[in-house]
C-alpha cells in the first residue's frame, strides 16, 4: 500500500471514530447539546475524507467554474485543502450562491437543483460527518432516505410486512418540500442538539447564499437547495419532528414509512387512513408545508385492483393459488410504468446513434451492461418483479439485433440468425436471471 493510500485509510478510520464517538454520546443522552465541534470541522483528517469523497462523486464545478480535474491536475489538491483548512481556522470562509440547474421529471415538468462550488461542497461535507451522527441518534427507525446503511429496499421490506396486516395506504406527497423548508423552524430543531454558534452560523451562510439561475441572483427566504450535500440531512431534521410525533402519538392509526420527502402510512382500515389523512395535514400546516392534493392517494390493498407507487416501484397485492384453489394475496413490487419507459428510452439512445457503428457488438454491450446491472439490482427484489425485466430483456434483444443488422448493411434491419442471438444472449447482463 503507497503512501497516499495509507494517509487515506488513516483519515477514514478516523472519521468513523469520531462518527462513533459523537453518536454514542448523543445516543446516551436525548437533551445533550454540543457545544465544541466547529473545529472537528477543519480538523485535517477531516477534511481530507471530505475532500475525497466529494472527489469520487465527482459531478460538475459551480459558480466560480472551477472543477475537480482542474484541481486535481492545474492547482493542486494539497494548495487547494491548506487554503481550504486556513480559510476555516480563520473564521474566512464564505460560501458563494449555488448554481441552478433543472433535470426533467416525469410529468414533463423540471426538477430544480442546486449546485455549490467544489469548495463549499467539500466544507459541507465535512459538517455533515461531524454533525450526522448526533442527530442520527434521534432519527427514528420509519425514515430510510439518505441515512448510513439505510436503503430504498430496506423501505419496501418494511412494506411487505407492515401488508399483512394492513389494507389502507395513504400515500403522501409534500408539494415543493425542499423548497418551502422554514428556515428558521429548521434552525430552532438544530439548536436543540447544537449549541456551537460558528456551527449554527455556518449553516445559515448555506441557506441565505442565495441561488444564481440563469445569470440572476435570488435570495429566497424558505427552502434548503436540492442538490447541496447538507441538504438531504437538513430536510431529515425537519421531518424527524413528524417522524417522533407519529411514533409518540398516532402510531396506532398506522405505520409510516418514510425516504426523504416521500411518504406513505398503511394502516388495518379505512377509518384509521381517513384519521391519519387529518393528522398529517395538521402536522404539515405545523411546520409549513402543503400536501400536493393531485399526487396524494388513499389506497385500498384488499386485492389486486390497486396499488401504490413509491420509490420507483408500483406496490400492488397479487393472488397466489394455494393447494385446494386456496387464493392469498401477496404484496408484491416492480417496476413502476415511467419506470420501464424511462430505461426503454435509455437503451434506445446508447445504442441508437450512427456513431457507435464502428463498434463491435461485444463492445457495445459492455457498454449496455453497466446500465442494465444497476436497473437490475435496483429493481430485482421480489419474484414478480421477473416478469418486467424479462420485458427489458427483450427490449434489449431487439435493439441489439437492430444495432447488428444495420452494421451490416442487412436490408431487413430487424433479421437475425440464430448464432447472432446466441451471441447477444451469452455477453448480455440478462436482468431477469
Amino acid at each position: 500500500m503507497n503512501v497516499r493510500k495509507m494517509t487515506n485509510y488513516t483519515n477514514k478510520v478516523k472519521a468513523q471514530e469520531l462518527w462513533k464517538t459523537l453518536y454514542l454520546c448523543a445516543k446516551e443522552s436525548q437533551t445533550r447539546r454540543f457545544h465544541a465541534l466547529y473545529d472537528k470541522i477543519y480538523r485535517p483528517d477531516i477534511l481530507w475524507e471530505a475532500w475525497e469523497r466529494v472527489k469520487r462523486k465527482k459531478g460538475s464545478g459551480g459558480v466560480d467554474g472551477q472543477t475537480i480535474e482542474e484541481i486535481v491536475t492545474e492547482y493542486g489538491e494539497r494548495n487547494f485543502m491548506n487554503e481550504l483548512y486556513l480559510e476555516l481556522k480563520e473564521n474566512r470562509y464564505h460560501p458563494k450562491p449555488v448554481l441552478r440547474t433543472y433535470i426533467p421529471k416525469e410529468n414533463g415538468k423540471r426538477r430544480p437543483l442546486g449546485i455549490p462550488t467544489i469548495k463549499d461542497r467539500v466544507v459541507q461535507m465535512a459538517m455533515k460527518m461531524v454533525i450526522e451522527p448526533i442527530f442520527e441518534a434521534d432519527f427514528c427507525d420509519s425514515s430510510f432516505g439518505f441515512r448510513p446503511k439505510r436503503n430504498a429496499h430496506q423501505a419496501m421490506a418494511k412494506i411487505r410486512k407492515a401488508s399483512k396486516s394492513c389494507f389502507w395506504v395513504v400515500d403522501i406527497d409534500i408539494q415543493g418540500y425542499f423548497d418551502n423548508i422554514n428556515q428558521e423552524k429548521l434552525m430552532v430543531l438544530v439548536e436543540q442538539r447544537i449549541s456551537d454558534r460558528r456551527i449554527l452560523k455556518l449553516i445559515r451562510k448555506w441557506l441565505r447564499a442565495g441561488i444564481m439561475d440563469e445569470g440572476k441572483m435570488r435570495n429566497p427566504i424558505t427552502g434548503t437547495p436540492q442538490g447541496g450535500v447538507i441538504s438531504p440531512l437538513l430536510s431529515n431534521i425537519y421531518l424527524n419532528t413528524m417522524d417522533k410525533l407519529w411514533e409518540k402519538k398516532f402510531r396506532h392509526l398506522g405505520e409510516i414509512i418514510r425516504y426523504a420527502d416521500d411518504f406513505v402510512i398503511m394502516c388495518k382500515n379505512k377509518q384509521r387512513a381517513l384519521e391519519s389523512i387529518r393528522v398529517i395535514q395538521a402536522i404539515m400546516g405545523k411546520l409549513d408545508l402543503t400536501i400536493n392534493s393531485d399526487k396524494s392517494r388513499l389506497v385500498n390493498l384488499w386485492n389486486d385492483t390497486d396499488g401504490f407507487d413509491f420509490l420507483g416501484f408500483h406496490n400492488r397485492k397479487l393472488p397466489i393459488r394455494r393447494k385446494h384453489g386456496y387464493i392469498i394475496y401477496v404484496m408484491s413490487h416492480f417496476p413502476k410504468r415511467n419506470a420501464m419507459k424511462n430505461m426503454r428510452a435509455k437503451i434506445k439512445a446508447y445504442t441508437e446513434p450512427r456513431s457507435k457503428l464502428f463498434l463491435e457488438l461485444r463492445e457495445l454491450v459492455k457498454g449496455l451492461n453497466r446500465r442494465l446491472q444497476g436497473f437490475k439490482n435496483y429493481y430485482l427484489i421480489s419474484p414478480v418483479a421477473k416478469r418486467w425485466l424479462k420485458r427489458i430483456d427483450s427490449y434489449v434483444l431487439e435493439r441489439l439485433t437492430l444495432f447488428n443488422n444495420k452494421k451490416r448493411n442487412r436490408r431487413n434491419k430487424h433479421w437475425y440468425k440464430a448464432e447472432v442471438k446466441d451471441e447477444i444472449n451469452h455477453i448480455l447482463v440478462k436482468l431477469s436471471s
